[in-house]
């Protein structure tokens, strides 16, 4: 299927997310799997729990922004795996900048005058001043083009001087004179790693706050799990896991029960004609992943605006192991895509949900917000934002410490943490202990 504005004119044909299938689309999907793994996922772990401390500090601080401290959370954790720097406050002009083009590019891959090029080519012929879809998707390319760049050159040029930290594009830096990529490739690679890696993880996290709103006997059930694993005396940590089923029922229906995807993230292609139920499905026909049928789907899922984490009591699948399972039946949800293009960021995602959720429950009750009437005020489930990227429409809820001893210890958390920051930018002073300098190397040029 031809994206020619998504993928052409607003991507210079980089993007990886719409790259046709092909040796260059290989290289990159080889490359976004080496550096995505599960060993590296779990290396990034030092990063997650600072941007989790703070997170946690900030809900019991500012309760009523948590959707700014949920976004934030995500948004750091991400810069920190791919570029190697954070972001402390969530209007960081840098982080702002991304995502504001983002946007953009979103909002205008959905419009008609796109769809029309992308389906008659003879169309793109005409001149710019008769198109002016087109004319902006060429100047977004370019304006998005330079960021990407810059965030780019600065860490292969902290590389140099020192001072990187481990992240995505330190190795990627690395392995940029073997596999001979442009750095125009490889900025876009980071890019489109960071779009997809910020908005479906707060998105995610969204939802399940406005779950634990809506069903108050699924967040008591899992505080009591939580509680019987770790007490009272500390924080959930990945180490738990295991032993938290339940907690892995949470992450599971999140995703499932509000998909940041709707219908995928975007359109697929059929590489050669195929027969599905007695259909034929020409080469090059577009088919759309309708995740949200899928999970809609009153078969696979009973009663399936209910938020139940039991669904998956009896499902200890990874998040990667379920969404390649080759027997679909066993698939706990389509989340993650499915096919070649799978998403290469699964188990960062799984490990920084599990994190979230885990210590959010174990350290506040999530309750409605009340009206002047003293009545409970909450959220529709079904009033989502439009998009690419899809979550709930705003609402507020009351997030409340569960006692005064765990409150004190988030605190206590974050003021320790403290010290391995630089005082005014809050960056990592060094590298975290138990992090690697892997991958970090001047032999690039």
């Amino acid at each position: 299927m031809d994206m020619y504005i998504g993928m052409t004119l607003c991507s210079g044909d980089l993007r990886m997310l719409m790259m046709r299938y092909g040796p260059r689309w290989r290289m990159v999907r080889k490359l976004a799997h080496s550096l995505l793994n599960i060993n590296t996922a779990r290396s990034y772990v030092p990063y997650q729990m600072l941007e989790n401390k703070q997170m946690l500090f900030e809900l019991l601080t500012e309760p009523k922004d948590f959707l700014h401290h949920i976004r934030r959370y995500s948004n750091s954790l991400t810069t920190s795996m791919i570029f190697g720097w954070r972001a402390p406050t969530y209007n960081d002009p840098d982080i702002q900048q991304l995502f504001d083009g983002f946007e953009k590019f979103a909002v205008i891959n959905q419009t008609g005058a796109a769809a029309l090029l992308d389906s008659y080519p003879w169309l793109r012929m005409l001149p710019d001043w008769l198109l002016p879809t087109q004319k902006y998707a060429k100047e977004l390319h370019v304006r998005e083009k330079e960021l990407y760049l810059r965030h780019w050159m600065d860490c292969k040029k902290s590389i140099v001087e020192g001072t990187a930290k481990p992240c995505f594009c330190a190795t990627m830096a690395s392995m940029q004179k073997i596999e001979g990529f442009s750095d125009e490739q490889a900025a876009y690679i980071s890019g489109t790693f960071l779009e997809a890696g910020s908005d479906t993880t707060s998105s995610t996290l969204y939802g399940f706050v406005q779950a634990m709103v809506l069903f108050p006997e699924v967040q008591k059930r899992a505080q009591e799990e939580i509680d019987s694993v770790v007490g009272d005396t500390r924080l959930p940590t990945m180490e738990d896991e295991p032993r938290m089923q339940y907690i892995r029922g949470c992450i599971k229906e999140s995703l499932r029960w509000m998909p940041t995807v709707p219908l995928g993230a975007v359109p697929h292609a059929v590489t050669q004609d195929d027969y599905y139920m007695g259909y034929r499905i020409p080469a090059a026909a577009g088919v759309i992943n309708n995740v949200w049928g899928i999970h809609q789907d009153e078969r696979r899922y009973p009663n399936p605006r209910r938020f139940d984490p039991d669904r998956f009591k009896d499902d200890y699948q990874t998040a990667y192991d379920a969404a390649v399972n080759p027997d679909v039946s066993q698939r706990d949800h389509f989340t993650f895509g499915a096919g070649r293009r799978v998403c290469a960021g699964t188990h960062v995602a799984e490990r920084s949900l599990f994190l979230a959720i885990s210590r959010m429950l174990w350290a506040f009750d999530i309750k409605p917000e009340i009206d002047e009437a003293g009545n409970p005020i909450l959220p529709d489930q079904d009033k989502l934002t439009q998009g690419f990227v899809a979550m709930p429409e705003e609402y507020q809820c009351r997030i409340i410490p569960r006692n005064e001893k765990r409150a004190l210890l988030v605190r206590k958390e974050w003021e320790d943490i403290q010290e391995l920051l630089e005082p005014t930018t809050k960056q990592w002073k060094d590298i975290p202990e138990g992090m690697a300098r892997k991958g970090i190397t001047k032999d690039f040029q």
